[in-house]
């Protein structure tokens, strides 16, 4: 009989006066008990449209049938039938927006609780089960890969599983792409990432680090080297500032720096590590959507003692999550909102204060929401150590400026064909952020899904 509660069974979580001063998972997924009661909740309804809102297609009904009847395996072998990062995607996902936004339950309730299910599977399954070997029949064919970030891996996986042998490079000496240096321990732990990761090169995709092409290699000359596709998952490194007087003082850090530092070397261990980002009392972070939140209640996680979110709209336009906002809330982030930085001031090269100013909104602006507009003689200043720009992030040009006949947008994205993926030179793919620009990491998968289908009917037609 179906749970009929109109509510989600509650998730565990760290107390926020807690969870605010470490870097362990602020969630603490269900037990057993809580994922059985969770999972009656579906109706399995025939028509699913669940699946119709999951980038790579889950087989969301099915997956959660077999974990009502207690079959955690089966489960786990629906769900990564179609999706190679369960684990991850279960945490970063923003299921309210895409398969959970189209549950049934959710008209007189709170939708099923797709995302809280698919961790647990996936954390249940890592800890009690054993991986069936898989038996490949590789057709020796090489493929090359570009980026070890969610759309790189799930391509990698895709190729690999059919044959091809497969060679992903990345530029960083840790594979991950954003799963690592972008998102902090307290949401996606490292740990866990390599587990999932190492899944995938368990298929015997092979790694080449340390190597930026573009820099190191060029994408021509990877053809040359007898590569019969490639696939470019470079995602989207480069990032945006405020162009406003004092940006370049000491102490401003764009979102991704600032996140790559605590990341990859090793600040979430502070205070155990000497953490290699000083910040200060008091932190500024400009922006609101989901890198704004993960630096906002990183900074607050080193020490800093007031964390301000400065946004220039209200809260009702916020883009982040409204779990990684309401999380924020709770660990003592403070909302700046309608508010604008028009300067950064120093003293000694060192940022000493921001300068803001008050806005209103205004009429809709070309996507709908209403522009933020200034209010006269608002200007005020507010003491800072530190200000993280989060703003947003654009695909980093290396790759376009150092290929030829490649075809780029007028925003730096690459130029693809909506289908296939097919880039403007012919067996070369892109998909992820190095087309879309700075989006979620399930659509970024979803695209290397598409480009690996779309590698492999066009090998299997030309290649002997």
């Amino acid at each position: 009989m179906a749970n009929m509660s109109l509510k989600k069974v509650i998730m565990p979580e760290q107390l926020a006066d807690v969870r605010n001063g470490n870097f362990e998972e602020v969630a603490l997924g269900y037990t057993y008990e809580q994922a059985i009661e969770e999972a009656g909740r579906c109706l399995n309804c025939k028509h699913r449209p669940c699946v119709n809102g999951c980038p790579v297609n889950v087989p969301i009904p099915e997956f959660i049938e077999a974990l009502a009847k207690e079959d955690i395996e089966e489960a786990y072998k629906i769900l990564t039938s179609e999706n190679r990062l369960p684990a991850i995607c279960g945490r970063v996902c923003p299921q309210e927006k895409q398969c959970e936004a189209l549950c049934v339950r959710g008209i007189k309730g709170e939708p099923v609780g797709v995302g809280r299910l698919e961790r647990f599977v996936a954390d249940y399954y890592m800890a009690h089960f054993k991986d069936e070997e898989s038996e490949i029949v590789k057709n020796n064919v090489p493929v090359a890969v570009v980026g070890s970030g969610p759309a790189g891996l799930t391509c990698s996986a895709e190729l690999a599983t059919m044959g091809y042998d497969v060679t992903l490079f990345e530029a960083l000496h840790e594979l991950g792409g954003v799963l690592v240096y972008g998102i902090p321990e307290f949401r996606l732990p490292k740990k866990l990432v390599k587990a999932e990761i190492d899944k995938v090169l368990e298929l015997g995709v092979h790694v080449e680090k340390n190597v930026i092409v573009g820099k190191s290699i060029t994408i021509d000359e990877l053809l040359e080297d007898g590569y019969k596709a490639i696939f470019i998952g470079s995602g989207a490194g480069l990032p945006r500032f405020m162009n406003v007087p004092g940006e370049n003082l000491n102490g401003v850090y764009s979102s991704n720096e600032f996140l790559t530092r605590v990341n990859l070397m090793k600040a979430y261990k502070y205070p155990e590590y000497p953490t290699p980002v000083i910040i200060g009392d008091r932190v500024a972070v400009v922006g609101a959507g989901n890198v704004a939140m993960d630096s906002a209640r990183t900074a607050k996680r080193l020490g800093a003692k007031e964390v301000y979110i400065i946004y220039r709209r209200s809260d009702n336009e916020i883009p982040a999550r409204a779990e990684e906002v309401h999380h924020a809330k709770e660990e003592g982030i403070i909302f700046n909102l309608l508010t604008n930085p028009v300067a950064v001031h120093g003293e000694d090269a060192k940022v000493k204060s921001i300068e803001c100013v008050k806005m209103e909104l205004g009429e809709p602006d070309a996507s709908g929401r209403r522009r933020p507009v200034t209010i006269p003689e608002s200007k005020f200043i507010m003491e800072m150590d530190t200000v993280i720009v989060a703003i947003g992030q654009t695909p980093n040009p290396l790759i376009k400026n150092t290929t030829a006949d490649l075809e780029v947008t007028k925003w730096g994205g690459i130029l693809v064909n909506e289908d296939t993926l097919e880039t403007s030179l012919a067996g070369v793919y892109a998909g992820g952020d190095a087309v879309t620009g700075a989006a979620t990491v399930i659509l970024a998968m979803g695209a290397g899904k598409t480009a690996a289908k779309a590698i492999d009917q066009k090998l299997k037609a030309t290649v002997k």
